[in-house]
């Protein structure tokens, strides 16, 4: 091996909807990509590392049904489960971990209340916290963005992970919404920066189109982790295969 240090990981992640799971193209025109539990089971048995499930409708009744559908897909799943999607306060946190959730996912109540990292971290531990940023590369550098990428901060992309770090969180989850849902490879530059940058691992999101992709987010990329959406669930890569491929170029995976 000549990747030393902790095996890279594989994550699904379902995007939910109204009760389904949906994929779009740098944030818009969603399409259906079926049913989250079946979905989530069949990644389990699959292979996968772990699952993250994100809620990108958090209206109240969308989150009450969303709770039910996390405690189905945990029932069902022998992997770390990570569930977003707004999470604006402790009793959110309570509410998903009890349900089945292993690990959250906060984004923009993040970056309104930064404080929230360091309310999870001390209450739950650092490895519950999974700091999400949505960033884009603008004329001006890498800007995180709220609201499901809606709104642009002043926050730079490195500096907010490092923040996010030193309040507490365990991970990173980069995404980057140049390269979402395009299938063109990873933001490798900015992922390669970030890792260096900050001390917990970094997952990288955005850009998953072919089994080279995952490959250079992992050795170009340094990431510690990678996530994608549409590729799987539409069978156009299939995790053991995938993992077959990354063992035979030395990167340290589990099979």
């Amino acid at each position: 091996m000549t990747n030393r240090g902790l095996a890279k990981r594989i994550i699904p992640c379902l995007d939910v909807k109204n009760g389904e799971t949906v994929k779009g193209i740098n944030f818009v025109n969603l399409r259906s990509a079926g049913d989250p539990v079946e979905l989530g089971k069949a990644y389990s048995n699959a292979g996968a590392d772990e699952l993250v499930f994100l809620d990108i409708t958090a209206s109240f009744e969308g989150r009450k049904t969303f709770t039910e559908m996390v405690t189905r897909v945990a029932r069902e799943i022998n992997i770390p489960f990570t569930v977003g999607g707004g999470i604006n306060e402790l009793k959110d946190v309570d509410r998903l971990l009890n349900a089945g959730a292993d690990k959250v996912s906060i984004n923009s109540a993040a970056l309104a209340h930064p404080e929230l990292i360091e309310e999870i971290a001390h209450n739950y531990g650092s490895q519950v916290c999974v700091c999400a940023i949505d960033a884009r590369l603008d004329e001006d550098g890498w800007h995180c963005y709220t609201h499901g990428g809606r709104g642009r901060t002043e926050r730079g992309l490195i500096e907010w992970a490092q923040e996010a770090a030193d309040r507490g969180a365990g991970e990173i989850l980069f995404t980057s919404m140049n390269h979402d849902g395009v299938k063109q490879g990873f933001a490798n530059e900015a992922l390669a920066k970030l890792s260096e940058e900050v001390n917990i691992p970094v997952i990288a999101s955005g850009g998953a189109g072919t089994m080279e992709h995952f490959r250079d987010a992992f050795i170009s990329g340094k990431a510690d982790a990678a996530l994608a959406a549409s590729v799987f669930h539409f069978g156009e890569i299939k995790i053991p295969a995938l993992k077959e491929y990354l063992s035979q170029r030395d990167i340290n995976i589990r099979l």
